[in-house]
């Protein structure tokens, strides 16, 4: 036993970057999972007796994976309150005017939200809203996603905050003694690096990305999509307005197909039609919306047979309709339930072939899901039917606009504040989140489930990797290794090593990952080679998040490689020309201004 603590404390450097190496393995084959690999890595270390227990759960006291997690948060709760729905459909709104404009405010939009917000839920927003914008201005979908992750990434590193991969680095750069980023203090390279990654993808997109049929005509993006009817009270605020001038026209993820009006449908020039009294604007739209709508009192949403519950019924419920059901090939408005139940039914979607218009007549078909409300008794009723199956309560929520303003706020306040060195940005996040918590913005259950539990983990485990490499050696080694290559380099050729190495790892392993594992060296490189080691940090920062040649590199790739029905080559195709345009601008951008 002896014996085999002795070989290990003499070649524990050498172990260090095989265990490293044996994870790298995991991380490309992606058998398990990279947090899975992370944690495997950090046990291997522990197991060897390389780090101690102590010294493991010493990365729980990192900073960066609290703030990265309040900015999950913050990001929900911005969400949740509608308010970047409220900005794409603004830019929806234009599309059909200025489609070439449309399109580029979108994406300037995009990269800005990006630099303040995590880059994930941005994109997992606008993947419906891009399909609509297709649709609306007639560009392939195809030419539109892979750009949309781009500029979330070139948005990302405009800021600190911008993504987590700037935190993680900022920290681990602290803890070796490093002074702290200023939250704006890599804008400048970020801007420049951004400037171009922008040139490029509208100079060359038409030929580099991929070409395929713009989103189908109805389309909101969604896989579900619902069909209601709004009909407009006495005592709306509608009356005497255009279609156009009101929010209902202006919500991205709304369509109107049609207004009933003297029981005849009108289904062109609907944005210059002047609403009046028991109007019937028939749409089409998501869950949340629907669920946002039934609490106007402008309209009364659905359709109701007996009694009235209104659209805000005791419970909300999502009812399948069973095959065997005797009302198949009937009109809705027949259903029996409607007619036995004071329920109201809000919504129908279907896999395909929405109804166009006219929703009490709409044929029922199998598998049909229904959004009803009404009283718990006459819910609990709908339960004993054998003829609906899968009836659950609904588990989306209306947006909280009212909110908006709020939530807002509390993300001006942590880039402020921490911009002007009054709190720490940990702290500030921590505020900003206990704020939106008290204020309703978001749920706490909401909230804790708007944190990405796989990256927080992958942090942490990357974290004691990083410090049981540090610990082993196995970062000294890898300097004195590179170091005699480098030695008589100038500073320019430093950075561009630097950026070309942790760009390439950063494709074929998690961003995360790279950051940790790379800070530490070029830190240690710079001290022995006598030049400053900041421009070589904000190199990783900036080649760790430039992942734009594979989609498994960058999570946001990952999400539009499976919502555009990509190839791999595509990716690789589109990503090699900007990875080194990026690059280039970045590592000229670093040079220059340092």
């Amino acid at each position: 036993m002896d014996d085999i603590r002795l070989f290990i404390e003499t070649w524990q450097a050498p172990i260090g970057l095989a265990i490293l190496g044996l994870m790298f393995v995991g991380f490309i084959l992606e058998r398990f999972p990279a947090a899975v690999v992370a944690i495997l890595g950090a046990c291997a270390f522990l197991f060897l007796g390389i780090i101690d227990s102590k010294q493991l759960f010493s990365v729980f006291s990192n900073s960066a994976p609290i703030t990265i997690g309040a900015m999950f948060i913050l990001s929900g709760a911005l969400l949740r309150t509608g308010t970047i729905d409220a900005i794409a459909g603004a830019i929806i709104n234009r599309a059909a005017r200025h489609p070439r404009l449309a399109v580029a405010e979108m994406f300037l939009g995009v990269y800005v939200a990006s630099a303040f917000m995590n880059n994930t839920p941005v994109v997992v927003v606008m993947i419906p809203i891009i399909l609509r914008l297709a649709q609306a201005t007639g560009y392939s979908a195809k030419k539109l996603l892979i750009p949309l992750s781009f500029v979330c990434i070139l948005g990302g590193t405009t800021t600190l905050i911008g993504t987590s991969t700037n935190l993680i680095v900022d920290s681990v750069a602290r803890a070796n003694g490093q002074p702290a980023f200023g939250i704006f203090e890599i804008t400048p390279f970020g801007l420049i690096a951004g400037v171009a990654g922008m040139i490029m993808l509208a100079a060359f997109s038409s030929w580099l990305l991929p070409k395929d049929e713009a989103a189908p005509a109805g389309s909101t993006g969604n896989d579900e999509v619902f069909v209601t009817e709004l009909t407009i009270r006495n005592a709306s605020t509608l009356r005497g307005k255009t279609l156009g001038e009101t929010p209902i026209a202006k919500r991205a993820k709304i369509q109107v197909t049609a207004i009933k009006r003297d029981g005849r449908y009108i289904r062109h020039n609907l944005t210059s039609e002047i609403l009046q009294p028991d109007d019937v604007v028939v749409i089409r739209t998501d869950l949340s919306e629907l669920m946002s709508l039934r609490k106007s009192q402008d309209f009364k949403v659905g359709i109701v047979r007996k009694g009235d519950v209104g659209p805000m019924g005791e419970v909300v419920v999502e009812a399948m309709v069973a095959p065997s059901h005797p009302s198949i090939g009937n009109r809705l408005y027949d259903i029996p339930f409607l007619s036995l139940l004071n329920v109201r039914i809000l919504g129908l979607t279907r896999y395909r072939n929405l109804p166009r218009s006219d929703l009490p007549n709409a044929k029922i078909h199998a598998a049909d899901k229904l959004v009803v409300t009404g009283s718990k008794a006459d819910i609990a009723r709908m339960y004993e039917n054998p003829n609906l199956f899968g009836i659950t309560n609904t588990s989306a929520r209306a947006f909280r606009r009212d909110k908006a303003p709020l939530a807002i706020g509390a993300l001006a306040a942590v880039v402020i504040l921490s911009a002007l060195n009054v709190l720490a940005i940990e702290v500030a996040a921590i505020l900003a989140v206990g704020f939106i918590l008290i204020a309703r913005c978001i749920d706490a259950e909401e909230a804790w489930s708007s944190i990405d539990g796989n990256v927080l983990v992958l942090i942490f485990g990357m974290l004691a990797v990083g410090l049981a490499l540090e610990q082993a050696g196995s970062v000294k080694m890898v300097v004195n290794a590179l170091a005699p290559f480098l030695v008589e380099a100038p500073v320019w050729a430093v950075v561009f090593a630097v950026y070309v190495v942790s760009v390439l790892l950063t494709e074929i392993i998690t961003n995360n990952a790279v950051a940790i594992l790379v800070t530490p060296i070029v830190i240690k490189l710079g001290t022995d080679l006598g030049i400053d080691p900041r421009p070589l940090v904000i190199a990783v920062m900036f080649a760790a998040s430039a992942s734009f040649a594979t989609p498994i590199g960058y999570q946001t790739n990952t999400l539009v490689y499976a919502a555009g029905n990509y190839r791999f080559t595509d990716f690789f195709k589109a990503g090699i020309p900007l990875t080194i345009g990026v690059g280039l601008a970045t590592c000229f951008a670093i040079i220059a201004l340092n």
